[in-house]
């Protein structure tokens, strides 16, 4: 059975980088995963990503982007693309980013064939806890395509049946 992971990329405490945390969480709440898929809330791992990506038959990471568009479009990536950027100086908690650890897992020989990137362009990253209305509207969009990339892999993940509420403990006020 291939071992796949997905994986939710982001520090819940800064706005719309809490994307990837989210969409997991409500992946995991929406949708029957079978064995084999694992689902990791990773915050912001740096070099640890590496290691969650080691001797994956595939990796689907979710994530925000800066990239040309608006809030809340969905962008995806693939290894080669994100391969074929030069690495970034390391200078915040959420750094070395996802090239930088898919790199270090192509030195070591251990990374995933197949490796795909769902990012959600951001509107605001700065310190406060909540999604921009934006982002937030394009949740459904992102699980939808995260399930996409799991369906091309061969591997169905259909709807839970009955749903469960998706934990997002950072958004509970006390």
């Amino acid at each position: 059975m291939a071992r796949v992971v997905i994986i939710g990329i982001g520090n819940v405490l800064t706005g719309d980088d809490a994307v990837g945390p989210h969409v997991v969480r409500v992946l995991e709440a929406t949708r029957a995963l079978p064995a084999g898929v694992e689902v990791i809330d990773a915050g912001t791992p740096g070099h640890d990503l590496t290691g969650f990506l080691a001797g994956l038959d595939a990796a689907v990471l979710v994530d925000a982007v800066k990239a040309k568009g608006t809030p809340g479009e969905l962008r995806v990536y693939g290894k080669a693309e994100l391969l074929g950027r030069a690495p970034v100086l390391a200078l915040s908690p959420h750094e070395p980013g996802v090239r930088e650890a898919l790199m270090t897992a192509e030195l070591a020989g251990c990374s995933p064939p197949v490796v795909r990137l769902v990012g959600v362009i951001a509107a605001a990253t700065g310190t406060g806890i909540g999604l921009s209305p934006a982002v937030r509207a394009a949740i459904p969009h992102a699980v939808a395509r995260v399930v996409a990339e799991l369906e091309a892999l061969g591997v169905a993940a259909p709807p839970r049946v009955p749903p469960l509420d998706p934990d997002l403990w950072w958004e509970r006020r006390p």
